[in-house]
């Protein structure tokens, strides 16, 4: 699976594609080790998720850093919450990555790539938004500056339904 994302990274490098499920969908729960301790998706129930899957060598990666840690900042008091689940097998390169792009939101590390599986994730990043009700409403491929409004917006909506 690692060689395929690698190679749909490069296509798909600076692209977001956003797709809505053919059906809803609960989003597939998790547990997996956190920086500090384990992370449970299940835990965020009642919360809004942005659930993204990244890697140290994926620049579009470090780019959404910055991003999702504004909305974490902005929008995490009104139930919102970035769950980034690192796919490196090396877990020492993903702590390189957060040296020098820091995260302040959650952070969980699949070396396995299991969960990715389990979101048939293709390309890096690949970003989930979750509804509160743990069902799956937006799925987005890659990441680009230029559509962080829309992704904004998406969220707020989110946030605005209880």
């Amino acid at each position: 699976m690692r060689a395929i994302v690698k190679v749909l990274a490069g296509i798909l490098i600076f692209g977001v594609l956003t797709q809505m499920p053919a059906q809803a969908t609960k989003a597939s729960n998790f547990n997996l080790r956190g920086i500090s301790s384990t992370v449970n998706l299940g835990n965020y129930r009642g919360r809004v998720v942005y659930l993204d899957f990244w890697a140290s060598w994926c620049t579009p990666c470090r780019k959404s850093f910055p991003w999702m840690n504004a909305m974490q900042k902005q929008y995490g008091k009104y139930g919102f919450e970035v769950v980034a689940v690192n796919l490196d097998e090396n877990r020492e390169l993903a702590n390189q990555f957060l040296k020098q792009t820091p995260a302040n939101f959650t952070v969980a590390f699949d070396p396995s790539g299991k969960t990715a599986e389990s979101y048939s994730v293709d390309v890096m990043p690949s970003s989930f938004l979750i509804d509160r009700k743990g069902e799956l409403v937006a799925i987005h491929k890659g990441f680009r500056q230029v559509d962080s409004a829309a992704l904004e917006k998406e969220i707020r909506q989110l946030l605005a339904r209880k």
